[in-house]
């Protein structure tokens, strides 16, 4: 896998602050404008998106549960270097490549055991798999929910979309010591969803 180092500023690196964080960065590196982001409660997601994003499980095996299916990643930028590794992926079935997320997300692979970071840097299964088949201890800490008017990227990502919005979460996955192992934003398509359910 070639490296992608971006020249742009990295002034978000470390900001963790930012409720959107990292699509933030992963935008501003392309030198692209955020689409337009709102805050939600979890009573105002609804169904079946509610179900699908309020809860503290890892959202790969609740997506599988929900379309049946096994799950795959399809990267779609990277940026990484020995101290961080940044990817946008979006997430698709294995029986008909229908996309189910798109995720931004900030692995901290240092945190990591080497075999769960080589299968990282394979860049095909999703992480929530990864953490589960090498043992990583870890929970899942939803920070909040969210709503988004969808912009080209994640139109031609997620397909398009009949209603204005497309919901979902901000997300850390976290070591028992409270150590962040990844900060993910993750984003489910609308008519995919609503066909199935």
């Amino acid at each position: 896998m070639a490296k992608e180092n971006s020249e742009s500023s990295l002034s978000l690196l470390a900001e963790t602050s930012s409720f959107w964080y990292p699509l933030d960065y992963c935008y501003q590196r392309q030198n692209m404008v955020l689409p337009k982001l709102e805050q939600v409660e979890p009573d105002q997601i609804p169904q079946p998106f509610q179900s699908l994003v309020v809860h503290q499980k890892d959202m790969t095996p609740t997506l599988e549960g929900f379309h049946g299916d096994q799950i795959y990643i399809e990267v779609l930028h990277r940026d990484y270097s020995d101290q961080y590794y940044f990817r946008e992926v979006v997430l698709k079935l294995e029986k008909n490549h229908q996309p189910v997320e798109f995720g931004a997300i900030r692995i901290f692979l240092e945190r990591l055991p080497r075999n769960a970071r080589e299968a990282i840097l394979k860049e095909h299964m999703p992480l929530g798999h990864i953490l589960e088949n090498h043992q990583v201890e870890h929970v899942s800490c939803p920070i909040g929910y969210l709503r988004m008017e969808p912009d080209q990227l994640i139109k031609k990502t997620l397909g398009d979309s009949k209603g204005q919005w497309h919901y979902g979460r901000r997300n850390r996955l976290s070591n028992p010591s409270g150590e962040s192992l990844a900060e993910i934003i993750e984003i489910l398509p609308e008519t995919q969803i609503e066909l199935e359910s």
